[in-house]
């Protein structure tokens, strides 16, 4: 038990020699010489992700990346008698913009390039901010990586439309759904930016400086 006379206030879990149990979030007493354990859970105790930064870089720079070939190479290729025009997000987006399916088109447009776009983005913006001055305070970074953390998976929205349509849509040589290249990449991109984000430890937007932020 953490006895909180002995806490600075002013200065984060770090300074103070604690550290928050990742599985249940239990605070404790942290001692660097030590192989420290939770005394909640028993879970192994570790201050920061070793090598958040290092990891979170690399995987956000390779879902960058990814999001080229994502974006220009067809994500889908529907076959009617044989013969078909394959369709990138975005012109997809604009096909079912033109033809009335305006609620769809803003929801593929949203889940499957704002969200990615937004997302690695932010990412790239924590990142920075860790290692030099931010405009906006540590809280709201903080904010920012929850959102980021929580509208993410949304992005797979897209992956599984295609998958469903590849797998269902089948009338003998009349009609067929085929995946194109930029599903693959697009796929790619996604679960690279999930793991991104899971390796990125918010904890070190709380490193060092003041913490009298508004």
């Amino acid at each position: 038990m953490v006895n909180q006379v002995n806490v600075d206030f002013s200065q984060n879990g770090k300074a103070n020699k604690l550290a928050t149990c990742d599985t249940c979030h239990w605070v404790n007493v942290y001692d660097e010489s030590s192989h420290n354990r939770c005394q909640r859970c028993n879970s192994r105790l570790l201050q920061r992700k070793p090598f958040a930064y290092q990891k979170t870089l690399a995987l956000t720079i390779c879902s960058i990346i990814a999001f080229f070939p994502a974006n220009l190479y067809p994500i889908m290729t529907i076959l009617q008698f044989g013969k078909g025009q394959g369709d990138t997000i975005l012109s997809g987006t604009l096909y079912m913009f033109q033809n009335g399916m305006a609620p769809i088109a803003a929801i593929v447009f949203i889940a499957s390039f704002v969200f990615p776009l937004a997302k690695m983005i932010g990412l790239i913006y924590l990142l920075y901010s860790v290692r030099y001055p931010a405009k906006f305070s540590r809280r709201q970074r903080t904010h920012m990586y929850r959102y980021i953390e929580m509208f993410g998976p949304w992005s797979m929205l897209d992956v599984f439309v295609v998958a469903l349509l590849v797998a269902l849509v089948e009338i003998g040589n009349v009609l067929e759904v085929v995946a194109g290249p930029g599903a693959t990449a697009f796929g790619i991109m996604v679960i690279l930016s999930i793991f991104a984000a899971a390796s990125f430890d918010s904890k070190l937007l709380w490193d060092d400086g003041s913490f009298n932020e508004p």
